[in-house]
């Protein structure tokens, strides 16, 4: 999410839209500075890499992880951003094999009522409330599918390690051709769906 005008709420359910505008607001609030000030402030880190960045922002001025990395993403927008759906999403689903997989998973999700895509930077969410399944490219042309089920839902279900996507989604799979989204996949992406 960065400064400016343009819409970064796009992918995002209402309750993600109104996190992120109360997670800014309190920013002001609670520092004093708005995101623009925090924004200039940012750009005299003299770090280069992400973490590295975050963690200066952290130690030098006292902001949480979240808040730092909101504000170091706003400072430092890498390529297509939020309000960028179909660039990023042609820049995650590049490989036509992964593509396909996706395209699965996403006719599956899409069939469910009040569904969000919301296309990231390394992979695809769907939430309702909140995000109930995640898509992300693997190599090889196959995808990791992250569902808000339990790994004990399914014998082909493990747990996730660092995906980079909601934490509520506490499952993952790996995908090796649309055919793989069987009957039984799409009822846990429905039974994650309907905890969403």
């Amino acid at each position: 999410m960065g400064t400016g005008d343009a819409d970064n709420t796009k992918g995002l359910s209402p309750r993600q839209q109104k996190y992120f505008a109360t997670a800014r607001a309190s920013l002001e609030k609670e520092t004093g500075r708005t995101m623009d000030e925090w924004v200039a402030i940012a750009r005299t880190c003299p770090e280069t890499k992400t973490m590295t960045r975050i963690a200066w922002m952290k130690e030098h001025h006292g902001l949480g992880m979240n808040r730092a990395n909101m504000v170091m993403s706003a400072a430092f927008p890498t390529g297509a951003g939020w309000d960028q759906p179909e660039t990023l999403r042609a820049q995650v689903w590049s490989d036509p094999a992964a593509t396909a997989i996706f395209e699965a998973i996403e006719r599956a999700a899409a069939a469910l009522p009040d569904v969000v895509t919301g296309q990231r930077k390394a992979f695809t969410g769907f939430s309702r409330n909140f995000q109930f399944a995640s898509a992300k490219p693997a190599k090889g042309g196959q995808v990791v599918l992250g569902l808000a089920v339990p790994p004990d839902a399914d014998p082909r279900l493990t747990p996730p390690k660092a995906e980079g996507w909601s934490e509520r989604l506490k499952s993952k799979l790996t995908l090796t051709s649309p055919a793989d989204l069987d009957a039984k996949l799409v009822a846990l992406i429905k039974q994650a769906w309907e905890a969403s």
